[in-house]
C-alpha cells in the first residue's frame, strides 16, 4: 500500500533565481525556437577521449545528455542520468543525503566507508572527485553530462574500472546575460537559482557565476523523536551551492580558467523503513508510509564540499597544444546512521569524514591528418580519513583512522588513419601509487559520540585510542588499450577494442590487527561496437561487452601464525564476470516528433569467493554471492513533441524507464527489488521573444516504491533495513533570461 502524508501542489508562482550561463534553450532561443533545434538528428559533441570529438566519431560507449535535454525533462540532480545510460546505477547511498553508489555494467563499490576506492570515476572538468561523499551532484552550470562506459584506464587512470561520469561545463562567450529561474512544488518544493556572465573585457575576460538555493519537506517524518532541537524531516532537502568561473582568452592561442565551488547540504540524516519488525521495541514496527522511521540519533547531517580548479590552454599551432590542470577539492561530512530505526539505542552509528585531494596534469596533444594523440603525466595525492562509534545499547565500538594516497601516472593514447576507412587505436597509462593507513580500534562501556556538543550538553571524555594497524605499500601498474575502427560509410563505423582497468588497493579501514593490505582489483574488458545513422533521421549505436573482474576486495576468515583459526581480513578473494549488450537508438520521424531508446542488458555472477575453511585452506562460496545493484535489464522509452503558437513554442516530452530485478547487497537473495517502471511527463513553453521559459513536470507519476539502498542487520533485533527512491512529484518552473 501506498501512503503520502504531504498534500500536493500543482500550481506555483515563480520568479527564479537560478540556472545557468549553460541553459542551452536560453541561450539559443532568439536565434531558433526548440522546434527548429531539435529537427533531424542533433550533433552531439562529447570529449570521451579528453579531446572534443563528434558522438558519432568516438569508439566508446558513451551517453551524452545536454543542457536542454535536462531542463526540458526537470532533471535535477545527477542520479536521474541513470535512465538514459543502459547498464547504469546511480543512486543515493542509503542513510545519507549526498553520497553516491554508481555501478557501471556490475562494477563499482557498495561500502562508501573511507579508504575503499569508487569502481566508477567522477570527473567535473577533468577534475576527478575521489570521494563519494558530497558526489550526488545537483544540476547547476552544465552543459552535458557524460557517462563512459566500460574500463577507462588509459585517460583516466585509477579507480574508473567500472567507467567514468564527466560532469562539463561551458565555455563563456558573447554578451552579458542573467538566467533567474525558480522551481516550486509538492512537498514544499522551492528551488532558487541565479547565474550570470560578464564580459569585463569583450571576447577576452569574462566573469561567470551561478548559485541555487534547493529546499523541499520531507517525504515522511521521524515519529516520536525526543532530543531536543531534533527536526522531524526525514527525506527533506537543504542544499546551497555556488560557482564562480573565470576565463581569459588573452590571445587567439591562450585559454586560462579559474573555478571556485561550494557545496553545503544541511539535510537531515534518511531514516530508513523496518522490513521486519522489532522484537523487542514498539518503536520498531513496520510503518505504513516507507518514507516514515524512528531514530534515537541526532536528524541532523552536514556535508560541505568545496574546491577550485585552475586550466591553461595553449595552442603552438594548428597540430600542437599543451594542457594544464591544477585542482584542489575538500569535504567534510558528519552524519547519523540508525541501523535499527528505533528510539532506542540499539544499534545506532554516528560519523565523521574529512577528506582533502590536490591533483596536477599536463597534457600535450597532436592532432594531424592521420593522427591524434592524447598524452600526459598527471600527479594526485589525497587524504581520506574517518571516524565512527557503533553503539550498542550502552556500549561504544569505536573505528577511527586515515588512508591516504599518493600517485604519479604517464599515459598516451593514439589512433591513427591506416587509410580513409581503416584506423588503430593504441593507449598505455603506467601508474605507481603509494599508500600509507592508520587504524584505530576501541571499545568504551559508555556511550560515545565523535565530538562533544555533538547531542545537546554531550561533552566528550578524554578516551586514549590504541591503534592496530600502520601500514604502507606500494604498487605499480601498467594498463593498457588497443582498438580498431573502420568506417563503412560517412554514416556507420564499426570498432573493436580491448581495455583494462584498475581500482586501487588498500588497507581494511576496519581492521583489528595490523594486517597487510588488500592489492589493487583489475577489470579487463573487451568491446565490439558500431555507430550508425541512416536517412538523417535515424541513429542506432550498440555494443555487445565482456568483461572479467579479478581481484576483488573482499573480507573473509584468514588464518594467521598468532590465530590459527582465523582472523577477519581484507584480501583479494572475489572474481566476477559479465557479457552484455548495449543499446541507443534515436529516431527523427519528423520535424517535430522524436523518439529516443535505450535498452541494456547485461548477465553477471562471481565466479569465485573464498572463505577460510579452518584446516589451512580455503571454500569457494561463490554460490550466496550476487552483483549488486545490477539489473539484468535497463530500458528507457521517451518522445519529445515540439509544437509552434502564436503565444510562444511548446515542447511535450515523457519517458518510461524500467529496471529489472535487482541484488540490493552482495549477499545472495538477502533483499531484492522486483522490476519496476517510473513514468514521467512534461511540458515547456518558450516565449517568442526567448526571455520567458517555463515547464510543469511530474516524475513518477503512477507512484512506484522502490528501493535504492539497505543495511542487513537481521542478527540485530530484525534490523532489515531499506531506503527508497522519490514518490510520485510535481514541479512548475519559471525562468527569465536578459
Amino acid at each position: 500500500m501506498k501512503h503520502h502524508n504531504k498534500n500536493r501542489s500543482y500550481i506555483a508562482l515563480a520568479i527564479a533565481a537560478a540556472l545557468t550561463n549553460n541553459l542551452a534553450f536560453a541561450q539559443e532561443a532568439t536565434d531558433a525556437s526548440p522546434a527548429a533545434q531539435n529537427a533531424g538528428l542533433e550533433r552531439i559533441e562529447v570529449t570521451a577521449r579528453k579531446s572534443l570529438e563528434t558522438l558519432q566519431n568516438v569508439p566508446v560507449a558513451v551517453t551524452s545528455v545536454g543542457a536542454e535535454q535536462l531542463a526540458q525533462g526537470g532533471i535535477s540532480v545527477m542520479t536521474e542520468i541513470q535512465q538514459f545510460s543502459p547498464n547504469t546505477t546511480l543512486q543515493n547511498s542509503r542513510g545519507t543525503n549526498s553520497t553516491l553508489t554508481a555501478f557501471i555494467r556490475g562494477v563499482g563499490q557498495e561500502d562508501p566507508l573511507w579508504g575503499y576506492e569508487p569502481g566508477v570515476g567522477i570527473y567535473v572538468d577533468d577534475v576527478y572527485f575521489a570521494r563519494p561523499q558530497g558526489a550526488v551532484l545537483d544540476i547547476i552550470d552544465v552543459e552535458r553530462i557524460e557517462v563512459l562506459r566500460g574500463p577507462q584506464g588509459t585517460l583516466y587512470g585509477k579507480n574508473s574500472i567500472g567507467g567514468a561520469i564527466k560532469y562539463v561545463t561551458k565555455k563563456m562567450s558573447g554578451d552579458m546575460e542573467f538566467d533567474l529561474q525558480g522551481t516550486f512544488g509538492d512537498y514544499g518544493r522551492q528551488d532558487y537559482k541565479v547565474a550570470g556572465k560578464i564580459p569585463v573585457i569583450d571576447d577576452k575576460l569574462y566573469v561567470g557565476f551561478a548559485l541555487a538555493s534547493l529546499t523541499r519537506d520531507g517525504y515522511g517524518d521521524f515519529i516520536g523523536t525526543t532530543l531536543s532541537g531534533q527536526d522531524s524531516e526525514n527525506y527533506n532537502k537543504d542544499i546551497f551551492a555556488g560557482r564562480v568561473t573565470v576565463e581569459f582568452t588573452p590571445t587567439d592561442d591562450l585559454f586560462l580558467k579559474f573555478v571556485y565551488d561550494q557545496t553545503v547540504d544541511d539535510s537531515n540524516a534518511k531514516g530508513g523503513h523496518r522490513l521486519i519488525a522489532s522484537t523487542t521495541n514498539p518503536s520498531g514496527a513496520v510503518q505504513d508510509n516507507v518514507y516514515d522511521s524512528y531514530s534515537s540519533l541526532p536528524t541532523a547531517n552536514k556535508v560541505e564540499n568545496s574546491g577550485w580548479s585552475l586550466t591553461a590552454e595553449y595552442y603552438i599551432n594548428d597540430e600542437w597544444s599543451v594542457k594544464s590542470v591544477t585542482a584542489a577539492r575538500k569535504n567534510d561530512s558528519e552524519t547519523n546512521i540508525d541501523f535499527d530505526n528505533t528510539l532506542i539505542q540499539t544499534f545506532d552509528v554516528p560519523a565523521i569524514y574529512d577528506d582533502e585531494q590536490f591533483s596536477q596534469e599536463f597534457q600535450l596533444n597532436y592532432n594531424g591528418d592521420n593522427l591524434n594523440l592524447v598524452s600526459g603525466v598527471y600527479y594526485f595525492d589525497g587524504k581520506s580519513c574517518g571516524q565512527y562509534e557503533a553503539i550498542f545499547t550502552s556500549v561504544s565500538y569505536e573505528k577511527s583512522g586515515c588512508n591516504n594516497s599518493e600517485s604519479y601516472a604517464i599515459y598516451s593514447q593514439g589512433s591513427y588513419n591506416v587509410t580513409d576507412a581503416l584506423s588503430f587505436t593504441l593507449g598505455a597509462r603506467f601508474t605507481e601509487e603509494e599508500k600509507n593507513a592508520s587504524v584505530y580500534d576501541d571499545l568504551f562501556l559508555e556511550i560515545v559520540y565523535p565530538h562533544s556538543g555533538w547531542i545537546p550538553g554531550y561533552v566528550r571524555p578524554d578516551l586514549v585510542k590504541t591503534q592496530v594497524l600502520d601500514g604502507n605499500e606500494t604498487w605499480s601498474r601498467f594498463t593498457p588499450k588497443l582498438g580498431v575502427e573502420y568506417q563503412v560509410d560517412e554514416d556507420m563505423m564499426i570498432f573493436a577494442s580491448y581495455s583494462q582497468g584498475f581500482k586501487s588497493g588498500t588497507f581494511n579501514p576496519r581492521a583489528s590487527t595490523n594486517e597487510p593490505a588488500a592489492n589493487p582489483e583489475i577489470v579487463d574488458s573487451v568491446e565490439l561496437g558500431v555507430k550508425s545513422e541512416w536517412f538523417d533521421k535515424l541513429r542506432v549505436n550498440a555494443t555487445i561487452f565482456a568483461l572479467e573482474h579479478k581481484d576483488r576486495q573482499y573480507t573473509s576468515l584468514v588464518e594467521s601464525a598468532s590465530n590459527p583459526a582465523g582472523e577477519t581480513r581484507l584480501g583479494n578473494i572475489g572474481q566476477s564476470e559479465a557479457i552484455g549488450l548495449e543499446l541507443d537508438i534515436e529516431f527523427a520521424a519528423t520535424e517535430s516528433l522524436n523518439f529516443n531508446f535505450a535498452f541494456g542488458y547485461i548477465d553477471s555472477e562471481f565466479t569465485e569467493v573464498l572463505r577460510y575453511d579452518g584446516n589451512g585452506g580455503f571454500d569457494d562460496i561463490s554460490d550466496v554471492y550476487a552483483i549488486s545493484n545490477t539489473p539484468d535489464m535497463t530500458a528507457n522509452l521517451g518522445a519529445t513533441y515540439d509544437i509552434e503558437t502564436d503565444i510562444g513554442s511548446f515542447v511535450v516530452n515523457g519517458n518510461y524507464y524500467y529496471r529489472g530485478d535487482y541484488q540490493l547487497l552482495e549477499t545472495k537473495d538477502v533483499l531484492i527489488q522486483d522490476g519496476y517502471g517510473l513514468l514521467n511527463l512534461g511540458v515547456n513553453w518558450y516565449s517568442n521573444d526567448g526571455e520567458w521559459t517555463a515547464a510543469l513536470h511530474w516524475k513518477n507519476i503512477t507512484d512506484e516504491e522502490y528501493i535504492v539502498g539497505a543495511y542487513p542487520y537481521e542478527s540485530i533485533d530484525n534490523s532489515l533495513i531499506a531506503y527508497y527512491g522519490d514518490p510520485s512529484t510535481v514541479a512548475l518552473t519559471v525562468g527569465y533570461s536578459f
